[in-house]
């Protein structure tokens, strides 16, 4: 089981956007902190994004404050004691990072979770369940995948606790899975109705499915992924005006635009751009 990335991820710069984890803000160290991700095995490719690790020391330092932009994914989350599953977040939040710890995190693909929760993912949004709700058995799980001395052991002992719990195929989390890979590729994405022409569906039916597999609305999840794209290229140091940002957004006006870009990110495009 190989890694996603090469080298574990740094944390970014205070301002720096990270779109693999959704990190807006990760404040400077002193102290360690790790982020890997890691493939899932060939069992788990149709459910599973990734695996993620995460690993801190900051013992003797001030806490660290991480604020992230959410994937619309769902995500069980092996950490001591305290094990869950966190539904699709549908604003920004803070993590503060402090003392020592070790976690692993299963990143499922959107609309993925449904067969496993057998209820509409969006009765979870924007909170969490213990995870021993979902998987009765998820407190031993929890102790095997923490007591494992490295990375891949541990993804190894989720990964076979995951396999045990493969619910029956459901075609619609294809489905679900296929639509929001095309908001994610393509960024002339930018209204519902362009998907309800991709995919043959109606908008009443395409709502129902995201309700029921991907726990929030289309409309979010699009424009989610263009806020993703509008901070690529303003990270990358693209000189694009607001007025052209707008536009690639699916917006008329700027004014608009930089209403929704402020209340999802935390600032407007030019602030954000004077914080890297």
């Amino acid at each position: 089981m190989n890694a996603q990335q090469g080298a574990p991820e740094s944390p970014p710069d205070r301002g720096a956007f990270g779109q693999g984890c959704g990190v807006l803000h990760h404040s400077p160290t002193p102290g360690t902190y790790q982020h890997t991700r890691h493939a899932p095995p060939e069992e788990l490719a149709g459910w599973v994004e990734h695996f993620w690790l995460e690993k801190w020391d900051l013992r003797g330092c001030s806490p660290q404050t991480r604020v992230v932009l959410p994937h619309p994914c769902v995500h069980l989350v092996f950490a001591p004691g305290r094990s869950k599953v966190y539904g699709v977040q549908l604003r920004r939040f803070s993590r503060e990072l402090s003392d020592q710890d070790s976690i692993l995190g299963i990143k499922f693909r959107p609309g993925a979770f449904y067969p496993f929760f057998g209820k509409p993912v969006s009765l979870i949004a924007n909170s969490s369940v213990i995870a021993e709700h979902v998987f009765p058995d998820a407190k031993s799980a929890e102790q095997r995948v923490l007591a494992c001395g490295d990375d891949h052991a541990m993804v190894a002992a989720a990964a076979e606790f995951l396999i045990t719990h493969l619910p029956v195929r459901d075609p619609n989390v294809e489905i679900a899975s296929r639509i929001v890979e095309a908001v994610v590729n393509d960024g002339s994405i930018t209204r519902v109705e362009h998907l309800t022409a991709r995919f043959g569906l109606s908008e009443r039916k395409l709502q129902r499915l995201f309700h029921r597999y991907v726990g929030a609305p289309p409309r979010w999840v699009i424009k989610r992924y263009r806020v993703y794209d509008v901070l690529t290229q303003l990270t990358a140091g693209e000189l694009v005006g607001a007025a052209t940002l707008a536009q690639n957004m699916g917006y008329f006006d700027q004014a608009h635009f930089n209403n929704d870009f402020r209340k999802t990110v935390g600032c407007s495009p030019g602030q954000y751009v004077e914080s890297e």
